[in-house]
């Protein structure tokens, strides 16, 4: 995500940086390479043209020509405006009447099903007693696919055969007030290309669930589309907000960072990855944050309290301060860790993450799975006490997990590294503290 355009703006950031004092011609050749790094961004030329004249209206004064550090003060303005230009603060869901209704809309392959369920689940780790209502009666297999999705995430899925969409709506309101749940999420059918049939279907829905919030579920990988989109939906439907799915792919950000200034639509989640846990909030100050190299550390320490079991991690600690580390403590540290997501999302989120790429490489993810599987083909007495294996139980445990005993050999040794690394550590100030950095998990 914001790969290319990351590396380039934290280049020319580093140039400036280099300078003692910045001239006019410095700032205007700076702005000429912003622009064509957010253009290639595939931002829209709307959007680039108002956001590099307030850059340039801040940058060459007194703010930046006086400054002691001019590099560090272009840095600040151009993370204020694109924070600006993303809608300033984070825009939370209204969630105040109950059962609260949340119509979710798109076209077709937008993911809008999946992220019905992602923001089910969301919400539910908030305390919510979230229903998904199935009202998209066209699309071959959407019912089951949300069925499936609600089994997966715990949460109930209303359905009914042969029924208009808007009387399945008006029927799955009655089972949330009777099952006492207080968030309803609908998820609505879509289309290839917007149509007026569409559009007259969820306005009657809209009419009878009477909403309070209608969102658009975008692909973030159809860039400026996603723009036009947004737009047309809003202008029709009224929207609340927007979900950008496939964040996390290879989308180059344009949508991130055009939406909300041309359709007048916060978005108000991301979607990262295929896991129902991938939903983040959207936060234009932390996403500006990131798109400058900077990280978003917030988001990342967020996600590692929702996600790593808090009992697990103070049980390895009282076992650290024992010294009775196992294999099995170690395999649990591994899945604790891949709850979290990949390791390139994991680095996204810290400061220097171009760099961070380049250093870790999509390696380290195979050896983490690698080594998952070395340790999942041991006997639980092996994980336990591990000093018991040998040449021939080595062979048994490559041949289970389809590796080399060296694969086998690699694993045990990283395994008495951390083990070293956290005895050292357990001996320290840092007691008590997530073991997992001194694995060189976190």
């Amino acid at each position: 995500m914001f790969d290319s355009l990351t590396n380039k703006l934290t280049d020319l950031f580093s140039k400036l940086r280099g300078k003692g004092t910045l001239s006019e011609a410095d700032v205007t050749a700076g702005l000429r390479e912003i622009r064509l790094a957010l253009l290639e961004a595939d931002v829209h030329y709307k959007v680039v043209k108002e956001l590099t004249e307030r850059i340039k209206a801040r940058a060459i004064g007194e703010e930046v020509l006086g400054s002691l550090t001019p590099g560090q003060q272009v840095v600040k303005i151009v993370r204020d405006e694109l924070t600006i230009t993303m809608g300033g603060e984070r825009s939370p869901l209204d969630l105040s009447r109950s059962p609260a209704v949340v119509l979710m809309v798109g076209l077709q392959g937008s993911g809008k099903t999946t992220s019905a369920a992602k923001l089910a689940v969301r919400l539910k780790k908030e305390g919510r007693k979230p229903l998904l209502v199935a009202a998209d009666i066209y699309r071959p297999a959407a019912v089951e696919q949300l069925e499936t999705l609600g089994r997966e995430a715990d949460v109930p899925v209303f359905s009914l055969a042969d029924a208009k969409p808007a009387d399945i709506v008006t029927r799955g309101l009655d089972w949330a007030e009777t099952h006492l749940r207080d968030v309803v999420l609908v998820d609505t059918a879509g289309r290839l290309q917007i149509d007026e049939d569409m559009m007259a279907e969820v306005d009657e829905i809209a009419r009878v669930a009477k909403p309070s919030e209608i969102l658009l579920v975008a692909d973030a990988m159809t860039g400026q589309e996603a723009v036009n989109i947004a737009s047309a939906f809003h202008d029709q439907l009224g929207l609340t907000g927007v979900i950008l799915t496939k964040l996390d792919g290879d989308a180059r950000g344009g949508a991130a960072l055009s939406i909300r200034h041309l359709s007048g639509c916060p978005v108000k989640f991301v979607g990262m990855g295929e896991k129902l846990d991938g939903l983040e909030p959207f936060y234009p100050e932390r996403m500006a944050e990131r798109i400058l190299g900077m990280g978003d550390v917030l988001t990342l320490i967020e996600q590692v309290e929702q996600t790593l079991d808090q009992e697990k991690a103070e049980g390895l600690v009282q076992r650290l301060r024992k010294n009775q580390f196992t294999l099995q403590d170690f395999l649990e540290q591994l899945e604790e860790m891949q709850k979290l997501g990949p390791l390139s999302s994991i680095i996204d989120k810290l400061p220097g993450a171009a760099k961070l790429k380049n250093a870790v490489g999509t390696e380290d993810e195979s050896e983490t799975t690698r080594a998952m599987a070395i340790l999942r083909s041991m006997t639980l007495e092996e994980r336990m006490n591990p000093s018991i294996i040998g040449g021939s139980r080595k062979k048994r445990i490559a041949r289970g997990s389809g590796t080399q005993v060296r694969d086998v050999n690699r694993v045990l040794a990283r395994f008495t590294e951390a083990k070293r690394a956290l005895k050292m550590i357990g001996g320290r100030r840092n007691k008590g503290k997530n073991p997992l950095d001194a694995m060189g998990l976190s």
